[in-house]
């Protein structure tokens, strides 16, 4: 079996952190948001968390440099319990959020799967930007399976690729 691609070979090879193409328009508009989001870079922020044997002598030891961090991706758990992923339109958004979080760049549709993989019911598109954006229930679940949001007659519908 062949493959063009290697592991080393970046899965965005051009890409310069900014808002990607397709997304910068539909920014503030949910619909529109929801009908690329599945087709475009997004970023995962990663943040250093302390391990066990951290945990047990507190913060002070993130601080001081502790070798028993791990990193994992940002969730957070609104007040009712249910757990969201965060996820950035661009390095810009992610950095003004965290300046310390690494940006993982991942499709959006692999960010909504990844959501619902770890047991989280949103996807929380740039926390703290004006335009801001929770995709959450039924319209997470289309975008992890790969379905397309499009406008009909009677307003819009998601449809599976044919």
């Amino acid at each position: 079996m062949t493959h063009d691609r290697s592991l080393a070979e970046p899965a965005f090879p051009d890409d310069d952190g900014g808002v990607y193409p397709a997304l910068g328009p539909a920014l503030g508009d949910a619909e529109q948001v929801l009908a690329v989001l599945g087709e475009v870079r997004v970023f995962v922020p990663i943040v250093a968390t302390l391990g066990e044997q951290s945990l047990a002598a507190g913060p002070e030891a993130l601080a001081s440099g502790d070798k028993d961090a791990d990193m994992a991706a940002v969730m957070m758990t609104g007040a009712d319990g249910r757990r969201a992923l965060l996820v950035f339109s661009s390095l810009e958004v992610m950095e003004r959020w965290n300046p310390q979080a690494r940006p993982v760049p991942v499709w959006g549709r692999a960010a909504a799967l990844a959501a619902l993989d770890e047991g989280a019911s949103a996807l929380l598109l740039d926390l703290g930007a004006p335009h801001f954006q929770v995709v959450e229930t039924d319209d997470l679940t289309h975008l992890a399976q790969g379905h397309q949001l499009v406008r009909t007659g009677g307003g819009t519908a998601w449809v599976a690729p044919g």
